[in-house]
């Protein structure tokens, strides 16, 4: 049985993943912060299949030297997962960036130590459509990073382009295979009571932390679809060397809370709020201040490496939606 290690197997995406790998029937090694969650993941893993004897934990973290090669040991492949999330604009953006970037090159290098057959990458749509004024985004883009776009999109930019730079710098003898995920803002429900961060945007919009409708646009996708393509991506002999941009559909906010208040959702504001509003509140709230750069630009993409080299069918981004509001709700986290 070929085992894989996922990093950060407390997160929203990474729990997925693990769940589908056990369905597909490999081993599961998974790395934590802390050792004290293992059982909370257990339970959340165990939500969705029955994990056997087939799952493991290990300690790692993303600014430590320590562990990362036993953990990688013995692994066919490595889904690199784990990220520094934020849902404010830090004081300092290398508080992400770094955690982002040094993880990131830990996991490669413990991975071409212990010669793994393909180190797999949770990168995101923040590493390709962003710092510029494109419309249309496909797998060919690069965010500019030196742009002020926000820690967050920085951080996944540049960690990214870390590890295909670190890849290069490699001889062919040396070099191992890898993808990245790069998934635009993913929803539908969690396996734990930890939503996600894309999830938050729903939240938000239904407990009445945004009053107004932020002019936002975006592609969608679900959880389980991308969890389905970090797996598909791992072994399909044609993905070696790509990025693959997820996104069932792309769509404004104010789209997304016309779909949430015709399932019942009447509590999803329907006024947009002004661009220049916006703007000006991100001068003096750090929480706008990380969206307010984005405000009246659309972000299409069109999935094209998912379409044709994974032969991707993607579920719907819409059901996602919904389905997310019902678990907000059973967690009492909203309120119809």
């Amino acid at each position: 049985m070929e085992k894989v290690l996922v990093t950060g197997g407390s997160g929203y995406i990474a729990q997925h993943c693990i769940a589908e790998l056990l369905k597909k029937g490999y081993s599961v090694k998974t790395s934590l912060r802390s050792e004290n969650r293992e059982a909370e993941v257990r339970q959340a893993i165990a939500n969705e299949v029955d994990a056997k004897n087939n799952l493991e934990f290990c300690k790692l973290d993303l600014m430590e030297d320590e562990g990362w090669d036993s953990a990688v040991s013995g692994c066919t492949y490595v889904m690199h997962v784990a990220s520094p999330l934020i849902d404010t604009a830090p004081d300092d953006e290398n508080e992400i960036i770094e955690p982002a970037k040094q993880g990131l090159l830990r996991a490669l290098k413990s991975s071409i130590k212990n010669d793994v057959k393909r180190f797999i990458m949770t990168s995101s749509f923040s590493a390709i459509g962003y710092g510029h004024d494109k419309e249309v985004f496909d797998e060919t883009h690069w965010t500019d990073h030196t742009k002020n776009i926000g820690a967050y999109n920085k951080s996944k930019a540049i960690a990214e382009k870390a590890m295909w730079s670190h890849l290069e710098s490699l001889g062919e003898s040396k070099k191992i295979e890898a993808v990245s995920i790069n998934p635009t803002l993913v929803v539908g429900p969690s396996l734990s009571d930890d939503i996600g961060t894309s999830n938050i945007f729903i939240q938000r919009m239904l407990d009445g932390s945004y009053p107004i409708i932020p002019q936002m646009h975006f592609g969608w996708v679900t959880v389980k679809d991308t969890a389905r393509a970090h797996v598909e991506a791992m072994t399909n002999p044609n993905a070696n060397g790509k990025r693959f941009i997820l996104a069932e559909k792309c769509m404004w906010m104010s789209d997304m809370n016309k779909l949430l208040r015709e399932n019942g959702y009447t509590k999803a504001p329907s006024l947009k709020a002004p661009n220049f509003l916006m703007k000006l509140l991100g001068m003096f709230s750090k929480e706008v201040g990380a969206i307010s750069g984005f405000v009246g630009k659309t972000k299409f993409t069109n999935s094209e490496n998912a379409k044709n080299i994974l032969k991707f069918n993607f579920e719907s981004a819409d059901e996602g939606i919904i389905q997310t509001a019902q678990q907000l709700e059973r967690l009492g986290l909203i309120k119809k």
